[in-house]
């Protein structure tokens, strides 16, 4: 799952990255929580005749999805994460999937290894960061949720997926993560259907991010500043991949592994 996230990036760093065509200044998020506002990214409306100019939309919509359907959100559990594999069929996420995908842009986010309650060990806070050191984009949901007074609410969901062989140890789900290439055929909702962008919805590649051990900082809404980023004591081991069987080279030698 994913229950934290962060976004450090500049706006011009979010706004070239996501080709936005503007981004209004905000400041930099390092721990962004479930109910926060969080910024999001829609497919815009179609530009003049002949131009080639981005058409991606910012919102800020906030985070925990709630379906049209739904009368009182009191009442409703807070959907922060959906389940790649059966959003299209899930009625919370279905019509989303189909009208409403959007892509949450991310600097990283925050993973708790939760040991057995038995072996009486503490669970470990992980920052889990892009190794280039820049943005990715998560899949999203956004439905907008009106209330009978007529007001109305954008809301958002993540998208995640079974963990990569190297997240694993840490936890058994992360999110989707869309590449660049893919932005376009993500958000387009009127010619893409579900099943056109299904093969998007898939673990991050194993080598995209690294985890660094944090202390419980984090686990506090209220720590928003830059320290709950600093790596805990180095004595924590961070999980690692398992091995694979690398292949010979010419001259004998083995190839090294990437450790997560």
């Amino acid at each position: 799952m994913c229950g934290r996230f962060s976004l450090t990036a500049t706006p011009e760093e979010v706004r070239e990255f996501l080709a936005l065509l503007e981004l209004e200044d905000f400041p930099a998020r390092y721990n962004i929580a479930p109910t926060q506002p969080i910024l999001a990214v829609i497919a815009g409306e179609q530009g003049a005749p002949g131009s080639n100019l981005p058409q991606r939309r910012a919102l800020l919509i906030r985070w925990g999805l709630t379906p049209g359907w739904v009368k009182d959100p009191r009442e409703f559990p807070l959907l922060v994460n959906a389940r790649a594999e059966t959003a299209a069929e899930k009625s919370s996420f279905r019509a989303a999937m189909r009208h409403r995908r959007i892509l949450i842009p991310a600097s990283g986010f925050y993973e708790w290894r939760r040991p057995p309650k038995e072996s009486g060990e503490k669970s470990q806070a992980f920052w889990v960061r892009p190794r280039h050191g820049r943005i990715v984009a998560f899949a999203g949901l956004m439905e907008t949720w009106a209330s009978a007074d007529g007001s109305e609410v954008d809301t958002g969901a993540i998208l995640t997926a079974a963990a990569n062989p190297a997240f694993a140890p840490i936890h058994d789900r992360m999110p989707v993560v869309i590449a660049p290439e893919d932005f376009d055929r993500w958000l387009d909702c009127k010619t893409q259907e579900p099943r056109h962008v299904a093969n998007l919805l898939r673990s991050p590649p194993e080598d995209l991010f690294e985890a660094i051990p944090v202390s419980d900082l984090v686990n506090k809404v209220a720590n928003v500043g830059p320290e709950v980023q600093t790596p805990a004591d180095p004595s924590v081991v961070v999980a690692k991949p398992k091995p694979k069987a690398a292949k010979p080279k010419a001259d004998g030698g083995g190839g090294q592994m990437s450790l997560f």
